[in-house]
C-alpha cells in the first residue's frame, strides 16, 4: 500500500443516515466501479440490527458477493463495522476481511450508540478484536467522539489516551481516532495524534473526521503532518452517525483525493472514477451533496507549452 492508504467508508457511514433505502443491486453496482478505482480499503457495511437500521440489512449479502472468486483485485481489503460479538459471528461467517470496531470516549455517545458504558464497550472491543486477530483477520480499533462529544461537549485528552492505552496494552496496533460530532480543529488534531503516537513506535494511525463544521478536510492535512497514514472518507461527502447530536457528513473522498493529487500524492487513483460515482450516487438522492470536485470537476491541467 501506498504511505497514504485511502479507506473508503461510504458504503456504510456514507448510507446509515439516509432514509431512502439503497437496493442491494444499486450498492452492487457503485462497489463494482469502485473496487478498481485505486483506493485500499472498501467499507461494505456494518452488521448491525436491520431494523434499527434498514440500510445495512444487506451487508451479509454484499460480503457473501464480494469475496467470491475473482469479484475484486487482490490489491484490495474488504472491511466492516461490528459493535457486539453478535456482528463479529456475522462478519467471519461472511468473509469480512478487516473488522472495524470502536469505544467512545463519550459516555452519553456509548450509551445511544451501543448501551454500554465505556468500561464495558472497552473491555468487549479488546476480547472481540483479539478474537478476530485469533481468525487471521485484520483489526481496527476506534476511539470515538476523540475529539469531542454532540451531547457532552469537550472530552479529555486523558480519557481518550487511557482507551488508547488499553488497546495497546492489548496488543492492538492500528488504531483510529473519530471526530463523531465534528468538533475538531487542525491544532487539536496535530497535538492528540502527536501523543498517541508517542505511546508505541509501532502504531499505525487512522483518522475518521466529519465535516459537520467545514474542517474535515484541514483536518486531515493536520493529521497527515504529525504521521498518521491511513484516511477514512465517503463519496460525494455522505454521513453522519445517527447517534449524536448534530450529524455531518464525512470527509468527502473525491475532494481528499483532489487534494493528495495536487501534491503529487496517490496518482495511481482514478479520480474521474470516483467523481463519476459520487455523481450517480447525487443523482440517485436526487438532490445536491456536500462534497465539492464531483460539482466543480477537478482543476485542469496545465497544458503544455508550444514551440515556436
Amino acid at each position: 500500500m501506498s504511505s497514504v492508504v485511502l479507506h473508503e467508508v461510504g458504503l456504510r457511514d456514507g448510507l446509515q443516515m439516509e432514509t431512502q433505502v439503497v437496493p442491494t443491486e444499486q450498492k452492487i453496482a457503485w462497489i463494482e466501479a469502485l473496487l478498481p478505482s485505486g483506493v485500499d480499503i472498501v467499507q461494505l457495511g456494518s452488521f448491525v440490527h436491520p431494523v434499527k437500521v434498514p440500510q445495512m440489512a444487506d451487508t451479509d449479502r454484499l460480503f457473501e458477493h464480494f469475496t467470491g472468486p475473482g469479484r475484486k483485485p487482490d490489491t484490495v481489503t474488504l472491511s466492516g463495522l461490528v459493535l457486539n460479538e453478535k456482528g463479529l459471528e456475522r462478519g467471519l461467517a461472511c468473509g469480512v476481511e478487516m473488522f472495524c470496531m470502536g469505544v467512545s470516549a463519550s459516555e452519553t455517545h456509548s450509551m445511544k450508540n451501543t448501551r454500554m458504558s465505556v468500561e464495558e464497550a472497552t473491555r468487549r472491543v479488546v476480547a472481540m478484536a483479539r478474537d478476530a486477530l485469533e481468525a487471521g483477520k485484520k483489526v481496527q480499533v476506534s476511539v470515538q467522539s476523540a475529539f469531542g462529544c454532540g451531547y457532552e461537549g469537550p472530552v479529555s485528552r486523558e480519557q481518550v489516551l487511557r482507551i488508547v492505552g488499553v488497546f495497546l496494552d492489548s496488543g492492538l496496533r492500528s488504531i483510529s481516532l473519530a471526530d463523531t460530532a465534528g468538533h475538531a480543529d487542525p491544532d487539536a488534531v496535530e497535538a492528540l495524534y502527536s501523543e498517541v503516537l508517542d505511546l508505541a513506535d509501532d502504531i499505525e494511525c487512522a483518522c475518521h473526521f466529519h465535516n459537520t463544521y467545514g474542517l474535515a478536510l484541514a483536518n486531515c492535512y493536520a493529521a497527515r503532518r504529525v504521521g498518521v497514514t491511513s484516511f477514512e472518507g465517503s463519496l460525494a461527502g455522505l454521513g453522519g452517525c445517527p447517534f449524536t447530536a448534530v450529524a455531518g457528513g464525512n470527509t468527502c473522498t473525491e475532494d481528499l483525493v483532489h487534494a493528495l493529487q495536487q501534491s503529487g500524492q496517490r496518482s495511481d487513483v482514478r479520480l474521474g472514477t470516483l467523481i463519476e460515482i459520487a455523481r450517480d450516487i447525487a443523482r440517485f438522492f436526487d438532490r445536491d451533496l456536500p462534497g465539492a470536485v464531483h460539482r466543480t470537476g477537478p482543476i485542469p491541467e496545465a497544458e503544455p507549452a508550444h514551440e515556436g
